[in-house]
């Protein structure tokens, strides 16, 4: 082949590989990424954080599901973020939108993916379940974000609000930061997936950390009356966090630089 071909023939495949995302791709990213994400926290909540074998004692215990957490997010952020962002969170998207880093027109899309993959994941750890010795769709109270009996270590509405709304906040802030144009590409999803582990580590004992709108649906709509009654704080308060965060972030950093003479 000429040399003169040769360029022809990459210049025909350029395009494919470089073309933008499609709104389908955007979404099944979304859908595939927040699946991960749920799959991966609940599922280790679930089979590993209290697992018991005969004497031994091999639970993963709360650094487990923080870790869990963290990884899920850094590896599906890793897989589909060049698709569709990175999201896997409603409060994040939501969030992004009010920074004015994400097009409003797309919020109701992403949302419905981040559902549906959050739902999907908890439905097959529920199948996984079903032939085991923990089979109690109950099981998933335990995994769910909540105050009073759903709190791990006891904590009212209050701690559990401002918990959830903190650390989302905090959460939006690392994701403004990183992914803005002066941080240092390629290093976002570890920033994001190890700030995840740490603010999981101090909210799991409050209110079984979420931060995560998506996370706490799908895994209260199997986690008995008391888990779906209070998931609207598991709504809530990330949302607030994330507006609170985006809001601020593009007021003080993202703001024109003014000129001067």
């Amino acid at each position: 082949m000429s040399e003169t071909a040769s360029v022809t023939a990459a210049a025909s495949v350029a395009p494919e590989l470089t073309a933008a995302p499609s709104t389908a791709q955007k979404l099944t990213a979304e859908l595939l990424g927040t699946f991960i994400l749920v799959f991966g926290v609940i599922g280790t909540a679930i089979f590993a954080a209290g697992f018991n074998a005969g004497e031994g004692n091999l639970n993963v215990g709360f650094l487990g599901v923080a870790l869990a957490l963290g990884l899920s997010v850094l590896v599906a952020a890793y897989a589909f973020g060049p698709v569709s962002g990175g999201h896997f969170n409603p409060a994040v998207t939501l969030g992004l939108a009010v920074a004015g880093r994400f097009a409003w027109r797309d919020v109701v899309g992403y949302l419905a993916a981040q559902l549906v993959g959050g739902i999907l994941a908890t439905t097959l750890l529920l199948a996984v379940l079903s032939t085991g010795p923990l089979f109690d769709v109950l099981v998933f109270r335990g995994a769910s974000t909540g105050y009073g009996v759903l709190s791990p270590g006891g904590y009212g509405l209050l701690s559990v609000f401002l918990i959830e709304t903190i650390a989302t906040a905090v959460f939006l802030f690392v994701i403004l930061g990183v992914t803005s144009a002066r941080a240092a590409a390629g290093f976002a999803p570890l920033a994001i997936g190890f700030t995840l582990t740490a603010l999981a580590l101090v909210a799991i004992p409050v209110s079984n950390a979420s931060f995560n709108p998506a996370r706490s649906i799908a895994t209260a709509i199997y986690g008995g009356s008391e888990a779906l009654l209070q998931v609207w704080v598991s709504i809530a308060a990330p949302i607030l966090g994330a507006i609170i965060a985006g809001a601020i972030f593009k007021t003080v950093f993202d703001r024109p630089a003014k000129l001067t003479a």
